[in-house]
């Protein structure tokens, strides 16, 4: 680390005595490794990863003391969805069909079923979680609260016979 300015290591010192435990930590791990201290040593001593103290010391550098006492938020600047939208409407078309067709031996959907398939038929690049397969019907509007049945009938008349047992 480079050599701390007389305002640097007052800020610092002062940042001690900070009621927000956070900024008491990012001033021990500042003003140790001004002292020389190793990184594994000052991350020992205050009890947390190598990583975290290079990550302080990293970001000292670039951004500077007051950025460097700042807490930001611990989730991910970008979020990709695992399945996307051509792929949320191959899904949605999947769960149409009857599971037996894939070779199931249920006629029922479930998000763990769903995702188990939408992998096999190879909708998703990879094995997803349930929970991502809830959030994909979510954007395609659906709620998901339990297993669905949703096979409809190639008859003509289904939806004009099938009103009253839907309303």
């Amino acid at each position: 680390m480079r050599e701390l300015t007389d305002e640097e290591r007052g800020r610092l010192e002062e940042g001690l005595r900070a009621a927000d435990a956070f900024v008491v930590r990012r001033c021990q791990m500042l003003l140790a490794s001004a002292r020389g201290e190793w990184v594994p040593r000052i991350a020992e001593m205050l009890g947390c990863n190598d990583q975290t103290v290079r990550t302080v010391l990293k970001r000292f550098e670039q951004e500077g003391l007051a950025a460097c006492l700042t807490r930001r938020s611990s989730r991910a600047p970008t979020i990709h969805a695992k399945v996307d939208a051509v792929a949320c409407e191959q899904l949605r078309a999947l769960l149409h069909q009857s599971p037996r067709t894939f070779g199931k031996p249920t006629s029922v959907w479930t998000l763990e079923l769903a995702a188990e398939v939408s992998f096999a038929e190879g909708i998703t690049a990879e094995q997803v979680s349930d929970e991502t397969i809830r959030q994909a019907m979510g954007r395609l509007g659906v709620r998901w609260k339990r297993a669905k049945k949703w096979i409809t009938s190639p008859d003509p008349e289904y939806a004009r016979n099938n009103v009253h047992a839907t309303a």
